[in-house]
């Protein structure tokens, strides 16, 4: 006979003993819960039960496991294609979608900005004129506000300017510095984020949902119109803020020399970048004069500059700087957004939910408007991927903005605003988690973001009420 020896049930599974079991109680606790709340109405029809579940199911992993977000996104869909909630066809469609094509072309052009080199030496200018640590701050975040339009990704953008934070943290031996410092850049990355229609990959998603649920759009042009002069305000505040909470005089006036790795000119590949990129920009700026979509554009852009000959970076390279699980998880999410609103599970939300409130019934604005704008600044709380946040959220709002005869466009650029903020845990973004931590050494605490973030929370609160009174009711934006 053979022996076969048996170990206890504890060592065989000891993650079980140490919280396994615990780690998802959670989770499946939440989708056994909703699996049989959507059993429960009687005017919901079947096709919305599947809808409303797998988004539930989409959002419970999101938030509460640290499966990936594209993974879990996509699985979402899977099961609705194999439960009938949405056709094959309508999977295939969502991948298809100017939007993912956009954030394509978007990432190549970022890839040859950040290959060539322009991003960390046009930077490098621009710090290399600092003087003391105070005029360092406010040249840094003058920089770093337009790569909102250069990188489409605020992890993107954050991964540029390493170099730049190690170069600066080399200059001064202060650790106070060097937390305000890794304190500021994901900071500035993240609040100037709203200045560009293709600063973030939640945008795109926000403005697919506008179209399919309104027939409208917001185009490249106006949302510059409507983020350029916030983001601007946000980041030169938020600069001040960090200065003030995290710095004394003495440090703001101390000298400091940061030396530019290279005092050569451009070179001629920095020079093609710039200027197409540039011409980019402007074909976007002026889509109402040529017609062409701004993904067309991005995508045009993408070729030239990975032309054989002609390009700046290979084909090769251009297509490895994409995203690709962004921008599955994007797709997935325009699916699981689509099906809300194809199934009517959507409308039928705002009819059943937002009915139990007041909110439905009221005519003031404003308290509308404090509603929003709580609801979207506090959202990053539950929901930490900035993409799932638009996902969640946009459809509900946008039809409760339509049984309140209220402007779609502006509910959907506020509320965007809103989920862009993301600063009080590391968590919230992968540009605050890529500088928390730099040669295997803490740059800032936890409890220092959580400092930062109790104030810039009421300054952003402050700054939306601001210029929803005064310079977006100028210019047409109020609900």
């Amino acid at each position: 006979m053979i022996a076969i020896k048996t170990k206890p049930l504890g060592k065989i599974l000891p993650s079980l003993k140490k919280g396994g079991v615990r780690t998802f109680l959670i989770p499946i606790t939440l989708i056994l819960i909703s699996g049989i709340g959507v059993l429960v109405p009687s005017t919901l029809s079947t096709q919305g039960r599947l809808a409303i579940f797998a988004f539930l199911l989409a959002a419970i992993l999101w938030s509460t496991t640290s499966i990936n977000t594209a993974y879990v996104a996509l699985g979402s869909v899977i099961f609705l294609v194999f439960t009938g909630g949405i056709s094959q066809e309508q999977l295939y469609g969502a991948f298809a979608s100017h939007v993912v094509w956009l954030m394509i072309g978007a990432f190549v052009l970022g890839g040859a900005v950040q290959k060539t080199g322009l991003a960390k030496r046009l930077t490098e200018i621009v710090v290399a004129r600092a003087n003391t640590v105070g005029s360092l701050f406010w040249l840094l975040t003058t920089v770093l506000i337009p790569l909102s339009f250069l990188i489409p990704s605020t992890s993107g953008r954050a991964a540029v300017t390493v170099p730049i934070f190690r170069s600066i943290a080399i200059a001064t031996d202060d650790k106070r510095i060097t937390r305000a410092l890794a304190l500021l850049m994901p900071t500035i990355i993240l609040v100037s984020t709203i200045i560009s229609f293709v600063g973030a990959g939640s945008h795109l998603v926000a403005n697919d949902l506008l179209l399919q649920i309104t027939g409208q759009q917001i185009s490249f042009g106006q949302w510059m119109l409507y983020g350029l002069p916030f983001g601007v305000i946000a980041s030169y505040i938020s600069c001040w803020v960090i200065m003030r909470l995290f710095l004394n005089k003495r440090r703001l006036h101390q000298k400091l020399e940061v030396q530019q790795t290279s005092q050569k000119p451009l070179t001629s590949l920095e020079i093609k970048t710039l200027v197409i990129v540039l011409l980019t920009v402007i074909l976007w700026l002026t889509q109402s004069f040529h017609g062409l979509e701004i993904a067309t554009v991005s995508i045009f852009g993408a070729m030239l500059l990975t032309m054989p000959n002609f390009g700046v970076i290979k084909w090769k390279d251009g297509i490895n700087s994409v995203s690709w699980n962004l921008i599955i998880f994007v797709g997935a999410a325009l699916v699981l957004g689509r099906s809300l609103i194809s199934s009517g599970a959507a409308e039928w939300i705002i009819g059943h939910i937002f009915a139990l409130t007041d909110i439905t019934t009221t005519k003031s604005h404003l308290v509308i408007f404090l509603l929003l704008t709580i609801i979207s600044l506090t959202s990053h709380f539950y929901i930490t991927s900035h993409t799932a946040r638009a996902a969640v959220l946009v459809p509900p709002l946008l039809y409760l903005a339509t049984s309140l005869n209220l402007s779609p466009i502006a509910v959907l650029f506020l509320s965007t605003l809103g989920m862009d903020y993301c600063l009080t845990f590391p968590v919230s973004s992968k540009a605050l988690l890529i500088y928390q931590e730099m040669g295997g050494e803490a740059t800032y605490k936890p409890s220092d973001l959580l400092r930062l973030s109790a104030v810039l929370i009421v300054v952003h609160f402050a700054l939306m009420i601001l210029f929803y009174y005064t310079y977006w009711n100028w210019i047409g934006l109020s609900l």
